[in-house]
């Protein structure tokens, strides 16, 4: 048997060795990653522990429902006409008398006929209210006021109001505000009625839970409930619109209904639904607590709402048309038409004037200036903020009253004059009859005009803020335009009683 020798046996001490320093390291190693992995897995996802407890409606329910009620709506609406206008058969008298028809109502007609034997019309038997229509409504005074919406009422003659225990009660209009949809009704009874408050809607958030209660379909005390969707909607119902837009289950029936938030107090009326197939898909539409508690205070006080009028037709400031003029933002309203004597034209506001903001108050466009104007009370005296020709001024005007329907009227145009093209642009033009501007006889579809929106019929009366009267002057217009390196020229259009502003690409190529 051999016994190592010492190189071996260094050889041999180096290899154990060598395999305690790497046994050594690679435990060090593991440790360190199993350290690592640890550190890893502590950095987990946030959690809640405790998850939030989903809000319970059933005490607000309570305290609210008894405020909340449906109104049922008569009219006294004339009876379809009869054959002829009278009564059955009365419309046969004119014809042969061997006529068939005849025949028959003579022989069959006795029990459409009065004591008398002759034919009884229809309109002369008692008339008889019917129902029209029906949706909810909500008391905000304890002597028997409540709000409604003024389309549940228009046209109806005999109002009923649903209590929530079934009590039904006479109720009488008060006065309504077709502009914001508001009605307001009274209960004359001796009696304190539960009521409910307007909240400061300005404090609700979009995502806050909201309860919607009325009368869907007629069922009565139907409670859904929600979250705010979204705020300012405008959906085209008016000037005035901002409403609220939840994802409650509203439905026919529920206008006028209230909506509450988690204090029962009304942030919103409802008034409209999103429904292409006219059932609930969870888009509502409420008008806001705080537009509702100036119209209804107004109702209350003597049953007519009255609103400042500056007297201007507007539109919104695109970026074409900020280009046009050279502004870099696209904010305010263009005045398009002052009416003539209208407080905003006795003021000296002018067409194609920028208005940018009202006693200081910034305003963004169309339709936050209509809602600004028609906060003030007709008579009060205001300071506008406008833009004209780049430079800013502010005129003092003193608002009207607005009227219940505007009336102007304006020189039709004739194109019966010699055309002049204006091909670049893809207008043919002739001088306006009366002398003011010039009318558009043909618009190239394909043309800059065209894409603006110019059509054949309206009369272009200033380029740029600049009177013209002629082709050549419109010319020179769009040249001294493209010569301050702007690439749209802003034009004012008029058809009849209407103006707007356009602006038309100048880019040529």
């Amino acid at each position: 048997m051999k016994t190592p020798n010492t190189s071996s046996r260094k050889t041999v001490v180096n290899k154990i060795a060598a395999a305690l320093v790497a046994s050594t390291v690679l435990g060090v190693g593991i440790a360190g990653f199993s350290s690592a992995t640890t550190g890893i897995a502590n950095a987990e996802a946030v959690r809640v522990e405790t998850p939030a407890a989903a809000p319970g409606f059933a005490d607000i329910i309570e305290k609210v429902s008894p405020a909340v009620v449906s109104v049922r709506v008569k009219s006294n609406i004339q009876p379809a006409s009869d054959f002829g206008g009278g009564g059955f058969g009365g419309g046969f008298d004119d014809l042969p008398d061997n006529h068939p028809l005849k025949k028959f109502f003579k022989e069959f007609g006795p029990q459409f006929r009065g004591p008398d034997g002759n034919n009884q019309r229809r309109s002369d038997r008692p008339r008889r209210a019917r129902p029209v229509s029906q949706g909810s409504g909500f008391f905000i005074s304890e002597d028997g006021f409540l709000v409604t919406n003024n389309h549940v009422v228009e046209g109806g003659t005999e109002f009923t109001v649903v209590m929530d225990d079934g009590t039904e009660l006479d109720a009488e209009l008060i006065g309504a505000d077709p502009r914001t949809d508001l009605a307001l009704l009274k209960v004359e009874e001796e009696r304190t009625f539960t009521y409910v408050a307007f909240a400061d809607d300005t404090k609700v958030r979009v995502g806050d839970w909201v309860v919607a209660v009325g009368n869907p379909f007629g069922l009565g005390g139907t409670v859904t409930a929600g979250i705010v969707s979204a705020r300012g909607r405008d959906i085209g119902a008016g000037p005035y619109d901002d409403f609220i837009q939840i994802d409650a289950a509203v439905n026919r029936g529920n206008s006028g209904g209230p909506t509450f938030n988690l204090n029962g107090e009304v942030v919103g009326i409802n008034t409209a639904i999103y429904s292409p197939s006219g059932g609930n898909v969870g888009i509502a539409f409420a008008v806001p607590a705080s537009v509702a508690k100036g119209v209804i205070a107004e109702l209350m006080d003597d049953g007519t709402v009255e609103r400042g009028w500056l007297g201007v037709a507007i539109q919104p400031v695109t970026a074409d048309i900020a280009e046009s003029l050279g502004l870099e933002r696209t904010e305010g309203a263009l005045v398009a038409d002052p009416q003539e004597d209208a407080p905003a034209a006795k003021a000296g506001i002018r067409s194609g004037d920028i208005i940018t903001a009202i006693n200081g108050n910034d305003v963004k466009g169309p339709r936050e200036l209509a809602r600004e104007i028609a906060g003030f009370d007709p008579g009060t005296k205001i300071e506008v903020t406008v833009i004209r020709r780049g430079k800013e001024r502010t005129i003092t005007v003193e608002l009207g009253e607005l009227p219940s329907g505007d009336q102007a009227a304006a020189p039709a145009a004739t194109d019966e004059a010699p055309e002049t093209a204006l091909a670049d642009f893809g207008l043919t033009v002739a001088p306006a009859e009366d002398g003011v501007g010039v009318v558009v006889t043909d618009v190239d579809p394909d043309s800059a005009a065209g894409e603006a929106g110019i059509r054949a019929g309206e009369k272009i009366v200033e380029v740029n803020n600049e009177a013209v009267a002629s082709a050549d002057d419109i010319e020179k217009a769009l040249d001294s335009v493209a010569e301050t390196g702007r690439k749209a020229a802003l034009m004012l259009l008029e058809r009849g009683d209407t103006s707007r502003f356009v602006a038309l690409p100048i880019g040529r190529g």
